[in-house]
């Protein structure tokens, strides 16, 4: 345990995924030194992935941790927003915390409309059971963004019942994220799940009855949704030494150490090098935020490696499994495995002499499975035998 004492004392500040596992993994890791974690919500930690799919639709009414902190020995304070930091104190709204060690894992906050009033985003407890409450069989919801969350929101509204339009301000859906390939499939989902799906529509501002389109036309709705992405939530670390990005998000060491001694980062507010992928990379889903908090506290123990993991992450949307791991490239070379005209399918990019560097499936779950493998063992495969559906991925080589 090569870098705390144990009189050390250990502040985690942000109560998601990645600051749970932090203290969950300091803890399973031997060490008994004080450990508090700091959360800005009043609610116990929670996991978020069913907030748009479980809650929203009313199969659940809380997505509490399954932790007992009190018997971990780890100190609770939630309600607690951070404020300016400064040398072995973290300022909070309720007083100061005095640390040898910092984990920040604030996450990632939504990004709003400029000037817009009256909308509503997903990401808290409080938000998915408000927005639930007010949805029902003849409510209007218009959703703004056609990205990963927007298709989950919409998936679900359907499904209670609602009429629903999705405005986005790009050519097609989850734009930037993937290629035009992969993305043109996907509109057909909306339309089948009976969702208008707007493409090239910028929204101008968000009124009392529904939303004003930046060309002049007017959308009415019941209730807005944006979803149009997020990012670091770090404003708060202004002037306080720690560097960031010009995204915002905190840049950090192969072993998550931030620029200011004793301060580690996790979750889906740091930029970290990835030697795999040759760039540094910022992720914001489940999987990172677990093994990157887990990651920290190795480092803090003095037993971690380098962490540089496949990305993955998943989305359940109008009734599909669609999983992604990788990171792929504009130049990487895209083979699919099974045609988007059938329910299941898989798109592989390959690059250079055909090492595989990222996996999409739709209902392919053994695909995925196999894929994040081999993408982790760094593999050339043959893409003939890679696009037959019928040849396991891990014989295509």
């Amino acid at each position: 345990m090569a870098e705390l004492s144990s009189t050390d004392r250990v502040v985690v500040v942000g109560a998601g995924m990645a600051g749970v596992q932090c203290a969950v993994a300091l803890r399973e890791g031997g060490w008994r030194g004080p450990v508090s974690l700091v959360g800005a919500e009043p609610h116990r930690p929670y996991d978020r992935p069913p907030l748009s799919k479980d809650v929203l639709l009313g199969k659940l009414e809380h997505t509490a941790f399954d932790l007992d902190f009190e018997q971990l020995g780890v100190e609770l304070l939630t309600g607690r927003r951070a404020t300016p930091l400064e040398p072995g104190v973290l300022h909070t709204d309720a007083g100061p915390l005095p640390h040898e060690h910092l984990v920040l894992a604030t996450g990632a906050a939504p990004i709003r409309l400029p000037g817009a009033a009256g909308e509503r985003v997903l990401r808290t407890v409080h938000d998915a059971l408000a927005l639930r409450d007010a949805l029902g069989p003849t409510a209007r919801l218009v959703q703004v963004g056609a990205g990963w969350i927007g298709a989950e929101c919409a998936s679900a509204a359907r499904l209670l019942g609602c009429e629903v339009t999705v405005l986005e301000a790009a050519g097609a859906p989850l734009a930037g994220a993937l290629p035009a390939e992969l993305t043109a499939p996907m509109e057909r989902w909306y339309a089948e799940a009976g969702v208008e799906l707007r493409l090239g529509t910028a929204v101008a501002a968000v009124e009392p009855d529904g939303v004003l389109l930046a060309d002049g036309g007017r959308v009415p709705a019941d209730e807005v949704l944006v979803g149009i992405g997020a990012r670091p939530d770090t404003g708060w670390l202004a002037g306080s030494g720690v560097a960031l990005e010009a995204s915002g998000a905190v840049l950090v060491d192969a072993a998550l150490r931030t620029s200011l001694p004793g301060v580690l980062a996790a979750g889906d507010c740091v930029s970290y090098p990835s030697a795999r992928f040759g760039e540094r990379v910022t992720v914001q889903h489940w999987d990172h935020a677990l093994h990157s908090g887990r990651a920290a506290a190795a480092s803090l123990l003095g037993t971690g490696g380098g962490y540089d993991p496949v990305p993955y992450f998943w989305s359940q949307q109008f009734g599909r499994m669609v999983q992604y791991a990788g990171r792929h490239a504009g130049g990487d070379r895209l083979v699919w495995r099974g045609s988007p005209r059938e329910p299941a399918w898989t798109a592989l990019w390959l690059r250079g002499e055909g090492v595989l560097v990222a996996a999409l499936t739709v209902d392919r779950p053994r695909d995925l499975a196999q894929a994040r493998r081999l993408i982790d063992q760094g593999v050339v495969l043959d893409p003939g035998r890679a696009a037959d559906p019928a040849v396991a991925l891990k014989s295509a080589l």
